[in-house]
């Protein structure tokens, strides 16, 4: 990987609301893919409500490139069922760690980020500053469902090597 830029942590936190694909429920995980890479959360059995706290990490050579949440109900003996997709933008928040900040207030907001027709953001996107570090916390509105949010949080985790990759 000669363009990296870092490693992106997401954390996964809760689904909220997600759709039922079973008979009284759901046994949702996410898929994440960022271009060639695709990553899983583990299943949370029988829940539309699932509290998945699950840390995945992407490696990031271009921030243009979209993050694609793919959320599906867990089937035994048919093909997993469709509950929803979106995506975000990481841009802004690798455009706030350009800006190598240190030390500001904890809980300081540093930048917004507005829900468009064009984002899967279901409210303000705020990137701050907490426990010595900019993160970005997130509640996206599921597509092509009927209902469906996931709450995450996006954290940046420096390579030591690629540090000055971030100036370009």
């Amino acid at each position: 990987m000669e363009n990296l830029l870092g490693l992106l942590r997401i954390h996964i936190q809760r689904g909220v609301d997600l759709a039922v694909r079973d008979m009284t429920s759901s046994d949702p995980y996410i898929i994440v893919k960022m271009g060639k890479q695709k990553l899983k959360t583990r299943v949370v059995k029988r829940n539309v409500n699932p509290e998945w706290n699950d840390k995945l990490t992407l490696t990031v050579s271009d921030s243009n490139i979209p993050v694609k949440l793919f959320v599906y109900d867990k089937d035994t003996f048919t093909f997993d069922d469709k509950m929803g997709d979106a995506e975000f933008e990481i841009a802004t928040f690798v455009k706030v760690l350009q800006m190598r900040l240190e030390g500001p207030p904890e809980g300081t907001i540093i930048a917004r980020v507005q829900p468009t027709r064009q984002n899967c953001l279901a409210e303000e996107s705020c990137i701050i500053w907490s426990n010595g570090k900019v993160v970005q916390n997130m509640v996206l509105r599921l597509r092509n469902v009927e209902r469906g949010e996931v709450e995450l949080q996006l954290q940046w985790i420096q390579v030591p090597m690629v540090l000055a990759s971030l100036d370009t």
